[in-house]
């Protein structure tokens, strides 16, 4: 089992909780937020001595409230890299539709070779539309009500970017001719001729993993198909199970072999340890609750279970219990998280693992606190940890 850590990255602060301030009253300094990007810098240095297989940062612009600070998780990834010796980066998730493709391409190149090969190509489509109608594309949620359109734009620019983005990794030379991006355009002059192919420069010297967020049926569909990892996050653990073995049914139809019990496929599971159950849950609290004031009206929800057994409906504010509950954020002794993830192992076979440790507002003292008690008190009682 490869055990990772994924931290959000934001600001500290002291009033995290369900009720005021609103998400959009808070702002914070380029001081106070370049602090935290140091101190998410560390964090992974921190992860790296204790041994754990991969830390992920995560792309988003322009969140004031200081949520998520960390706008370029790859420039964040090459620091890291030549701070760090051993642990694979990942980002979860550049947002592809937000990036020029070729951008993207050879950033992560780049990450990925100053690592020795450390670099793991995260991609998504993105949740928020500050972001994305800011940077090129769009994005449905809550907030906006033309979802279908704007998925299909979005969705149109990711799979053509993809494809960019693959041919420009993949090959010497490459172009791509399509609705949205047209590489090289036609009729640049160069040196007595005109531009028919491009070469990325540089290209990976080593292998890499693509890993996509599966948030709906659609991607469910789609990441099988192309052969990349499928990542499962904020789902009723029946959910989980049931995507868990569509993602394998897929994957045989179309690459004509059977997928190992989890490969291909990561779980990421929300931790809290705690000297006891009550002390977890105390301590962990707020930081739920901030977490879903944040994010409930982007639509993160809907992978919890309704009363009727059927995925709840859009715009749920789930309670901490209602999260332990579905097996979602897993909260308690070392002994007790250790056994819920062994619980999912028997259930789906994880081989991919990885841990959201910390809430929004918390003190990053406290997170390297909690990463010590996972790697010294959790991971030993998983299997090949």
């Amino acid at each position: 089992m490869r055990t990772g850590v994924f931290l959000f990255g934001g600001v500290e602060f002291p009033d995290a909780g369900a009720g005021p301030p609103a998400p959009t009253d808070r702002r914070y300094s380029s001081k106070e937020v370049w602090r935290a990007t140091e101190q998410i810098i560390d964090a992974g240095v921190v992860c790296d001595r204790l041994g754990f297989d991969s830390y992920w940062l995560t792309e988003h612009h322009f969140q004031y409230e200081g949520y998520e600070v960390i706008p370029n998780g790859i420039l964040v990834g090459t620091i890291l890299a030549e701070r760090t010796e051993q642990i694979r980066i990942g980002m979860a998730f550049n947002i592809v539709p937000q990036w020029h493709p070729l951008r993207l391409a050879e950033d992560f190149a780049t990450m990925h070779n100053v690592s020795g090969g450390r670099g793991i190509l995260g991609v998504g489509r993105g949740t928020v539309p500050r972001e994305a109608e800011t940077l090129g594309t769009k994005i449905g949620s809550f907030d906006n009500p033309d979802k279908a359109a704007a998925d299909e734009l979005n969705r149109k620019q990711f799979d053509e970017a993809m494809e960019v983005i693959l041919r420009a990794l993949n090959n010497d030379t490459f172009s791509f001719h399509g609705e949205v991006y047209d590489f090289p355009p036609a009729g640049i002059p160069d040196r007595g001729g005109f531009v028919t192919e491009l070469s990325l420069v540089p290209r990976p010297l080593y292998p890499y993993e693509i890993w996509q967020a599966i948030t709906s049926p659609p991607t469910l569909e789609q990441v099988p198909r192309c052969g990349w990892g499928g990542v499962f996050w904020n789902n009723h653990h029946s959910f989980v199970k049931m995507r868990w073995e569509k993602f394998a049914e897929i994957y045989a139809a179309e690459h004509g072999r059977e997928l190992d019990r989890g490969e291909h496929r990561l779980l990421v599971l929300n931790v809290r340890v705690g000297d006891s159950h009550e002390d977890a849950v105390a301590s962990v609290r707020d930081g739920h609750d901030e977490f879903w004031k944040f994010l409930g009206p982007y639509g993160w929800s809907k992978g919890y279970m309704g009363p009727d057994g059927k995925p709840a409906k859009p715009g749920l504010i789930p309670t901490l219990e209602q999260s332990i509950d579905q097996k979602m954020c897993l909260v308690g002794r070392a002994e007790d998280v250790a056994e819920t993830i062994n619980w999912y192992d028997e259930q789906i076979g994880l081989e991919n693992l990885l841990l959201f440790p910390a809430m929004p507002g918390d003190p990053y003292e406290e997170v390297e606190e909690h990463l010590h008690r996972i790697a010294e008190e959790v991971l030993p009682l998983l299997p090949s940890s």
